[in-house]
This record gives structure tokens, C-alpha cells and sequence, in this order.
């Protein structure tokens, strides 16, 4: 195989979670969902890097955290999901990432691992599984290609996909059985779509993505928490009509749209050369996310206990 940036970047990744999963006491899959998963074999030429920065190099190369590829079925489908371990022995909260228009890459596993480190089970599915090249994924279709296979992607397969990856996340060893899920861009508009299709999460995050139609907007029963950049104007501009839309549905939804911060600045605010605009956002953003799973993730009111009969 030709030696690339992106070889060797997964190269240099993969070794460093081999070396830590022999080290560390692995992560077993649940009895119940073995069947459903197995350990995946990183498929393809290597992973993408869209663009190169050094801070998301660093952190998938120098990481201490515990890190599982594993294979998930969908019906027919098998999705190639990345699970990355917080380092503590309490159990803990899962949180879906769905990534963005380029797919399951460098930059969506850096911010896995980031919401590892803060202490939650972060959990990234390759909706492009299956769909590539030799039924390949992300790894497989050619940078160029990625963008346009993803848009090709039929919406009921992903919902489906996702939903077999949320009932996985559910009965890992290490979670606490609370849930929730954060998407970015085209993720992000998934995001919200699938807080109208699953009951079982505690709140979507949309980073700078499309509203779900209003008609779907009575199904969701999770608060939605949007993310927008100010030069962003297509979105940004949709936020007062979507608060509208889900006010008038009964739903709770928060969109806060950043200052001077433009599309992806998630992404683009950890690049090396981000403007200070998008460094900003992407800062607060962050810690706006984590201040609100910490205030959802709290454990299930506990049941009353049933009367014992006097007869």
C-alpha cells in the first residue's frame, strides 16, 4: 500500500488504540448486544483528513483513552461505529455524533475523543458503511466522491441506522443508560430529524443544521438545542422561524446563533488558521454543550413502590 498523510495518520492512531486496549481493561460488548456487533477491521486506503490541522492530529495520535471499532447490524446492513471510553470506573452517559458531509473522519473522531475526555461515552457510526467500494465506508469512497455519496444516502436507512447504533449504545457495560445525540452540518439537520423518531433520547444537539419539516415536529418529546454561525445566513437566518414552529408544536427549542462565526465552525475554530470569530464559537459552543448533558444526565426518577394490600 503507497504510504499517504492518510495512512499514516490511521497507522499512527489505530497502533496508539491497540497499544492502550492491551493495557487497559477492554470494554466488553453487551451479552445482549454481541450478536449485533463484533470488532471491526479498519477497512480502506486509510481515514479522511478534511483538512489537515495539527490539533486533531495530535489528539487521535498522543490519546490515552480506550477506543472500539466495532461492526453494528442494521437488517441486511453492518454500520462501522467508533466508541471512545472516558477514563473513569463510574458508568457513563452515550452521546451519538453523526457526522458531517465528509463523513465519518479525522475531525469527527478528535471530537469523539474530546467528549471522552470530558467524561462521556462518545459514539461516531459511519452512515456511508457498506456504501462504498468493495462495501466499504468512509475510508473507502475518494475524498472528492464523499460528499455527493452521503448526499445519496436514503433517509430511512440512516434513521434505521441510527436507531440499531442507539439500543447498542444503550446496553454497553459502561453506560448508564442515558443518551443523547449531536450532529453536525448535514448531521446536524439528521440530528434534529431523529429526535422525532426516537423516544429513548434525552436531547438532540444541530450544529448548524436544518429543522426537521413541521409537520414531524409534534413527534419530538426531547428538548433540541441548535447551533448557528452568524455569517452562516441561510441558517442562521431560519432560526427565529423554527423557534416559531416548535413553540407552537409545544416543544422546547434553543437556537443561539455566534457572532461572526461562519458554517462548521466546529471544525474550522480547531483548524490551525481559524479566525478568531470561529475559534470563539467553536469554545463556547462546546462548553455550552457540556454544561446542558450535564444537567440531563441525571438518573431516571426511581418508581413508587407498589401499596401492599391490608386484606
Amino acid at each position: 500500500m503507497k504510504t499517504t498523510p492518510r495512512n499514516l495518520l490511521l497507522s499512527l492512531t489505530l497502533g496508539v488504540a491497540a497499544t492502550l486496549a492491551v493495557a487497559q481493561t477492554s470494554q466488553p460488548a453487551p451479552a445482549a448486544a454481541s450478536a449485533a456487533a463484533a470488532p471491526a477491521k479498519p477497512s480502506g486506503t486509510g481515514t479522511i483528513v478534511h483538512p489537515i490541522s495539527k490539533n486533531i492530529t495530535d489528539r487521535l495520535t498522543k490519546s490515552t483513552r480506550h477506543m472500539d471499532l466495532v461492526k453494528i447490524k442494521q437488517g441486511d446492513r453492518e454500520v462501522e461505529t467508533y466508541i471512545y471510553y472516558p477514563m473513569d470506573r463510574n458508568k457513563a452517559m452515550s452521546v451519538i455524533l453523526i457526522h458531517e458531509i465528509f463523513g465519518a473522519s479525522d475531525w469527527m473522531r478528535a471530537a469523539a475523543d474530546q467528549l471522552a475526555e470530558a467524561g462521556y461515552i462518545a459514539i461516531v457510526p459511519d452512515l456511508l458503511s457498506g456504501m462504498g467500494p468493495n462495501k466499504g465506508g468512509s475510508n473507502d469512497v475518494p475524498e472528492a466522491q464523499v460528499t455527493a455519496s452521503i448526499q445519496r444516502l436514503p433517509a430511512q436507512q440512516v434513521m434505521d441506522d441510527l436507531n440499531a447504533v442507539a439500543d447498542y449504545a444503550k446496553k454497553l457495560p459502561a453506560s448508564n443508560g442515558n443518551l443523547a445525540v449531536a450532529g453536525f452540518c448535514w448531521g446536524g439537520g439528521k440530528s434534529f430529524a431523529f429526535a422525532t423518531v426516537n423516544k429513548d433520547i434525552k436531547a438532540a444537539f444541530v450544529f448548524y443544521g436544518a429543522a426537521a419539516p413541521a409537520a414531524d415536529l409534534p413527534k419530538i418529546n426531547v428538548p433540541v438545542y441548535g447551533f448557528y454561525g452568524e455569517t452562516d445566513r441561510n441558517l442562521a437566518s431560519s432560526v427565529p422561524g423554527t423557534d416559531a414552529a416548535m413553540k407552537a408544536a409545544g416543544k422546547t427549542y434553543e437556537g443561539i446563533v455566534y457572532a461572526g462565526a461562519a458554517h462548521g465552525f466546529m471544525r474550522s475554530g480547531q483548524m490551525d488558521n481559524a479566525t478568531a470569530a470561529d475559534k470563539k464559537a467553536a469554545e463556547d459552543s462546546w462548553k455550552r454543550m457540556l454544561d446542558l448533558l450535564k444537567k440531563i444526565d441525571v438518573p431516571a426518577a426511581a418508581k413508587p413502590a407498589a401499596a401492599t394490600s391490608t386484606k
